[in-house]
């Protein structure tokens, strides 16, 4: 991809762009740049540096500046491993991250413009606001405001801890990057229209993890009234967390321990002195806790609850999702059950019973399509009736099922529409990638944008020209297929999914009743034994009966049946 050269461009390039007039925020002037006539303003701080002391705290304000602020390059992302996409330009890192950008379009001061506020993806561990990807010149010229921010990752965004806990002034720990997450849409609550937007018109969107953000964000009280209507691409939070406890506090904070021990710290104050390299260092696994008070419910449980937030849906997943997670991990017939127990536990296998088939690229493309439907459909099927249950608003479901034209040798070539090759369309960024785009390929870059942003203005994607895209409705529910044709088709591989959710649904039960099923445990036991006894008494009784003919003419024993 093409996004390091566009990055060293848009250096080069800095220092002569126009500027953008100045807007006053909260916090004090900021004057940004303008390119391709879009006005940007880059690096603005949302929240204070969480450095020092503040490592593992809620974010807090920032501190107002005197004059104008220079708003014309990016800040440095979070300390972070990689980078998401894994082939993004790499950037300077800083604990000091915490920063946000905005595209506007030109003069949309007083405008009150819709506003969408992207949520960038990377399993919690890695991302950047500011790669070219999520670059929002593309939205701004469809007559929306796109904001991208930068929130806490790994340890430094999700460690869990008693002393943590013990510190917080609402008895909670873990969820830092979900918290920058909100503070940046506070920010943009007060301040959008500053810029021409209408903050009673912000859409949330994300990918991958950012995408499980949007999901939970849903069901947080401290998200309310921050936005009208979300955007899902590629996962949500809605499995039976029963199944890990590490997503409640418990669990999070036996984590957090461990991770403690490991990095040799020998208390907080000692971890608050390691460098963010020695941090990383170290492994941790980040993810969201329902800490009772940014999550009060699994988001599974505020959703049938009727206790998520009001805002349309829209929610989708990519047709070959686990093929980007299969593609460096040979699977055949015989270490099939094997390679699944990877990513899933064991009696979970087991009790869904997937078959590999009869070839080895049978169990390859059976594998990658457990992973898909397990990891992301039946989360944003899910996802998309419980929200249609609730009736809250209105939501749309689709399906991306586009192959890109990658060619043989690039990291992509052979997974079809698989995990994040929607975003490239979704940003209308598809000349960052020197591929050979057909006509098709541009015709979606067009489609994809203008349902995003439709949805953004009005809360329905529809629109003069694009083919006409049905609410989704739970009970018999259409879904959206962006591809080759785009048109509503019935949900593909919908057996699968429900076979999922019936397993999931027992477990919820089991663990919302458990004394119930072990009283129904008991008496199944006892009757199966009861059974056992009375079919060995007939056996018995069988075997010792002394044999004899029946006369010709006398009835048949019943018991010699």
């Amino acid at each position: 991809m093409c996004y390091l050269r566009l990055s060293l461009i848009a250096l080069l390039l800095g220092a002569a762009l126009a500027r953008a007039a100045p807007v006053m925020t909260d916090r004090g002037l900021l004057e940004g740049v303008v390119e391709s006539s879009v006005r940007i303003y880059k690096g603005i701080p949302f929240a204070a540096a969480p450095i020092g002391a503040r490592r593992w705290h809620a974010p807090e304000t920032v501190a107002p500046w005197e004059g104008v602020r220079l708003a014309d390059r990016f800040a440095p992302v979070c300390p972070q491993h990689g980078a998401y996409p894994p082939e993004s330009a790499p950037e300077s890192s800083s604990e000091d991250c915490l920063y946000l950008n905005v595209w506007a379009p030109p003069a949309a001061k007083d405008q009150s413009l819709p506003v969408m506020v992207w949520i960038y993806g990377g399993a919690l561990e890695n991302g950047s606001a500011s790669t070219p990807l999520y670059w929002g010149e593309q939205l701004a010229r469809r007559g929306v405001i796109l904001v991208t921010f930068n929130y806490r990752l790994g340890v430094l965004g999700f460690l869990s801890l008693t002393e943590l806990t013990r510190e917080s002034p609402h008895g909670v720990s873990g969820n830092y990057g979900l918290l920058d997450q909100i503070a940046a849409l506070e920010w943009v609550h007060r301040n959008i229209a500053a810029f021409g937007g209408d903050p009673k018109r912000v859409t949330i969107f994300g990918q991958s993890s950012g995408s499980i953000s949007v999901s939970t964000l849903t069901t947080s009280p401290l998200a309310r009234g921050l936005f009208q209507r979300a955007i899902g691409q590629s996962g949500g939070l809605f499995e039976p967390l029963e199944l890990a406890n590490q997503f409640m506090p418990a669990g999070a904070q036996a984590e957090g321990a461990q991770f403690l021990q490991k990095s040799g710290a020998r208390n907080l104050a000692a971890l608050r002195e390691l460098a963010p390299s020695a941090l990383l260092a170290t492994p941790f696994s980040p993810h969201f806790v329902v800490d009772g008070y940014v999550l009060p419910q699994a988001p599974f449980d505020a959703y049938r609850d009727g206790r998520q937030l009001d805002v349309d849906v829209m929610v989708g997943t990519n047709a070959d999702e686990g093929r980007l997670f299969f593609a460096n991990k040979p699977v055949d017939r015989y270490n099939f059950k094997e390679r699944l127990a990877d990513d899933f536990s064991s009696p979970l296998v087991w009790i869904l019973h997937p078959k590999p088939g009869d070839t080895d690229a049978d169990a390859q493309a059976t594998a990658a399509a457990f992973e898909g439907d397990m990891r992301f459909r039946w989360d944003m099927w899910t996802w998309a009736r419980l929200a249609s249950r609730a009736g809250r608003g209105k939501v749309y479901f689709y399906e991306f099922a586009r192959t890109p034209p990658f060619v043989r040798g690039d990291r992509y070539f052979g997974m079809g529409a698989t995990h994040g090759m929607e975003m490239p369309y979704v940003f209308s960024h598809l000349d960052q990638q020197n591929l050979p785009w057909t006509a098709q390929d541009r015709r979606l870059a067009e489609v994809l944008p203008a349902y995003w942003t439709n949805f953004a203005k009005t809360g329905d994607p529809n629109g003069p020209g694009l083919p006409v895209w049905p609410e989704f409705r739970s009970a018999r529910g259409q879904i959206m297929v962006l591809g080759d044709r785009i048109e509503p088709q019935s949900i593909p591989g919908e057996a699968s999914l429900r076979q999922i959710d019936r397993v999931y649904a027992t477990v919820r039960c089991v663990s919302r009743y458990p004394r119930a099923f072990v009283v129904l445990a008991v008496l199944l036991s006892i009757g199966l034994l009861a059974a056992a006894f009375l079919a060995l008494r007939r056996l018995w009784r069988s075997l010792t009966r002394p044999s004899a003919s029946p006369a010709p003419d006398s009835p048949r024993d019943p018991d010699l049946g």
